[in-house]
């Protein structure tokens, strides 16, 4: 493939090169992945600049390089290709070396702030339950067909390199859907900039992220991109361009409803809300969620699900109404509903032979941990406690950590707060944060919550705490398998320490936390 071919589909190429050369290897954003004749996409990021890599991607057999520099400032030996944003050109290089994938699946994408995976795995289950070959990228796993691979020690977007290839691995085996997990993150940094999508999907929009975007509104705006992308992606022969909005987040509802579609497709809890696709007759019980989903045309189909909690029914509306706006039999969204038991991660149970119930659930935000306690309340019958361990990452969102350390002393019978992440910053003042907002909330520090800085030991003191008809949910890492001290992560798995705690002793595999 010629240079020029793949500069083709890159918008805001500034200066073109100056000679022609042949692309023999993939593109990438990475100097030490560099394969000889691919293409080296310099970008400015976070930690590190990566024009400064030129000369070691160059030496590994870069046959082009892409960057946001002046040419004369950057004096590459090789054909040099100066673009707006290398992140928005790096999507779309990949996408034109894969072949342009996304033109040839029908994509759904989804987002928000929580229940972004759970949807996703709901949408790909009703997919399957109506015949169709549909694939699935989540920040727990891509499934690819027959395959199956993990997408990262961390929750994001994968990069898009690595996006536009397992796209790529899904044409391949003929598979004619994908849903797809869009972080904020990934959606700001354009890591499915070059995906044509036909769905875009909400689950909500809460406080996250700032640290990052700099402002809710910012925020909202990186997830609002990938529904401003719909109309002017490619179009596939029948396939409508569908806007799926959670009219009880009403925040988002009304910013995201103004944006262009197709159709906007309105989903809601309860009857009157004046949505399309809504919930009737709902029944929370400690193992499980019954429901009446409500169809337009006045179509209702009653569902058991395995997934607890109001949240999740917010979950399968959002799943029902991709299903519908798809065109698929109810039947199918009932069974694709009903087949999905658990999400890894996600109120996931730990069972150890306890006489008390342990949960994980991925819960790192202030709604998320709310709904997560408000969920774990109607699991346990009166009388019960509820025991949350949670943390607050560093370098994130400092405003989290009095958020959440008030939620846990509203909704919590006890909590103990511990490490999440806290990378560069201090352990102790982290803890602190949530700490003096516990006590505000009328906690009372050694009686009714703890600060216990190794997770591991948090877990398990917690476990000490539970009585029977308990719950103990450790929130915040879900699936993920490591933790990050300093700048190095180690591996880690909430479910390990919570099934080692249930046995007796604490999981101890990180550092103390003066290490």
């Amino acid at each position: 493939m010629k240079l020029s071919d793949l500069l083709s589909a890159v918008p805001d190429v500034i200066t073109p090169p100056e000679e022609d050369v042949i692309i023999r290897a993939p593109v990438v954003e990475d100097s030490r992945a560099v394969e000889p004749g691919g293409v080296f996409v310099a970008r400015t990021g976070l930690q590190a600049d990566g024009h400064d890599f030129i000369p070691a991607a160059v030496e590994r057999g870069a046959a082009a390089v892409v960057g946001e520099r002046p040419p004369d400032v950057v004096n590459c030996p090789v054909p040099y290709v100066q673009v707006a944003d290398a992140g928005r050109a790096l999507a779309y290089l990949s996408a034109a070396y894969a072949g342009f994938p996304s033109r040839r699946l029908v994509m759904i994408g989804v987002t928000g702030t929580d229940g972004k995976t759970t949807t996703t795995s709901l949408i790909y289950s009703i997919l399957k339950a109506a015949g169709l070959r549909a694939g699935m990228i989540s920040t727990i796993n891509a499934v690819l067909g027959d395959e199956e691979r993990p997408t990262g020690l961390h929750v994001t977007t994968p990069t898009a390199p690595e996006v536009q290839g397992y796209l790529r691995r899904m044409v391949e085996a003929g598979l004619t859907h994908c849903v797809l997990e869009a972080t904020s993150h990934g959606l700001a940094q354009h890591r499915v900039a070059a995906c044509d999508f036909d769905v875009a999907v909400v689950t909500n929009i809460q406080h996250e992220h700032l640290d990052f975007h700099g402002s809710w509104e910012a925020y909202r705006d990186a997830k609002a991109r990938l529904f401003r992308d719909l109309i002017t992606g490619a179009r596939k022969p029948g396939v409508p361009k569908l806007a799926i909005i959670n009219l009880d987040d009403e925040r988002s509802a009304e910013y995201l409803l103004a944006i262009p579609a197709d159709r906007h497709i309105r989903y809601a809890i309860g009857a009157g809300s004046g949505a399309d696709v809504c919930a009737a007759e709902v029944r929370y019980q400690p193992d499980a969620t019954r429901l009446t989903l409500a169809l337009p045309g006045g179509e209702s189909i009653p569902i058991e699900s395995a997934l607890v909690g109001q949240f999740n029914v917010s979950n399968i509306l959002a799943a029902a109404a991709v299903g519908h706006g798809l065109g698929l039999p109810p039947e199918a969204i009932r069974a694709g509903v009903e087949a999905v038991r658990s999400i890894p991660g996600r109120m996931e149970r730990i069972d150890e032979g306890q006489d008390f119930l342990a949960v994980v659930d991925f819960a790192h935000t202030p709604n998320a941990l709310r709904r997560a306690l408000e969920t774990a309340r109607l699991m346990i019958p009166p009388g019960g406690r509820v025991i949350v361990v949670f943390g607050s990452a560093g370098l994130r969102d400092p405003d989290k950590r009095a958020m959440m350390g008030r939620i846990a002393g509203e909704l919590a019978d006890l909590t103990v707060i511990t490490a999440e992440d806290p990378r560069t910053e201090s352990l102790e003042e982290i803890m602190a944060a949530s700490a003096a907002a516990c006590a505000e909330a009328g906690g009372v520090e050694g009686e009714t919550f703890w600060r216990i800085a190794d997770r591991g030991e948090a877990i398990y003191h917690a476990v000490q705490l539970a009585r029977p008809g308990d719950i103990v949910i450790s929130c915040g890492k879900g699936h993920e398998q490591s933790m990050c001290f300093g700048t190095t992560e180690y591996p880690w798995d909430d479910r390990e320490a919570m099934r080692a705690a249930l046995r007796g002793a604490p999981l101890r595999t990180l550092p103390t936390a003066s290490g």
